[in-house]
């Protein structure tokens, strides 16, 4: 996707939000080669269940790190039974109070799929790119392989989760619960549901990260979803200048604080 830089009107590119993916990692650089004339650079995060060797990504950009750890569930593997412990009660409560749904037309919950994750992004602190504006989460909502499933309460939506399916792989999206969802422990049962839902479909769920460094602030997500995970797969952060001129330029311009953040004058947009 290609995005206005912060000052002098070049442009650079990013993966598509939250991972890159494609049919033939070989020809990965074939590609990005010949975006070099036009953009200053790109930056993507990988497939964790890409069909890639680290060669294939280490020949087509001039930084390859491991970024984290997308926790992810074999559904042969999962039990079939009812968790133990406190996800055993939470689930428990959840399933008693709530009504776990497929929404066969999506576009029919789109505006409560807005006020939801608006109200999301309030109590995150939730700002820049991964704020979505209505706009983009209609033209998301036509992208093929969807899956929303919703959390009521007497008829009312409390939670809302978006799933892609590609592959052998249902990629948890986005997901979103509201106050009286929190209460009766929403998100529990509607992980539950999609273990269910998706056995038979497909091989692997992909149960993503948590935001930002994975640092003890991001472990409550992290914890919850490792209560569906069975494992875990690193996903990298590749990185590529494709014009050092503009690049250089576009660093001065922007004077961003030392960061090892890519593109580094894309930094100060952090802040």
């Amino acid at each position: 996707m290609e995005r206005e830089t912060p000052s002098l009107n070049y442009k650079d590119a990013m993966g598509c939000y939250p991972v890159f993916t494609c049919n033939d990692w070989s020809q990965l650089r074939t590609d990005i080669d010949s975006l070099r004339p036009d953009l200053v650079s790109i930056v993507l995060v990988t497939d964790p269940f890409g069909s890639f060797q680290q060669e294939d990504l280490i020949d087509s950009f001039d930084d390859v790190k491991q970024f984290k750890e997308h926790l992810v569930t074999d559904l042969a593997q999962y039990p079939t039974e009812l968790p133990n412990g406190s996800t055993k009660r939470n689930l428990t409560k959840a399933l008693a109070n709530l009504e776990i749904t497929v929404c066969p037309e999506p576009d029919n919950y789109l505006d409560e799929w807005t006020d939801l994750y608006a109200e999301l992004c309030v109590r995150h602190e939730i700002t820049g790119i991964r704020s979505f504006s209505r706009t983009a989460f209609k033209s998301l909502f036509d992208v093929p392989g969807l899956t929303m499933l919703r959390a009521s309460h007497q008829g009312t939506t409390v939670g809302l989760h978006l799933w892609f399916t590609c592959g052998n792989v249902a990629y948890g999206h986005l997901g979103t619960t509201n106050q009286l969802g929190n209460r009766f422990m929403a998100s529990y049962a509607l992980y539950w549901f999609a273990i269910r839902f998706f056995r038979g479909q497909v091989n692997w769920l992909d149960l993503g990260s948590a935001p930002g460094d994975q640092s003890p602030a991001g472990s409550g997500l992290l914890d919850f979803k490792k209560r569906w995970a069975t494992g875990s797969r690193p996903v990298y952060l590749c990185s590529r200048i494709l014009d050092q001129n503009k690049y250089n330029s576009l660093v001065q311009s922007n004077r961003p604080p030392q960061s090892t953040y890519f593109p580094a004058y894309r930094s100060g947009e952090l802040l």
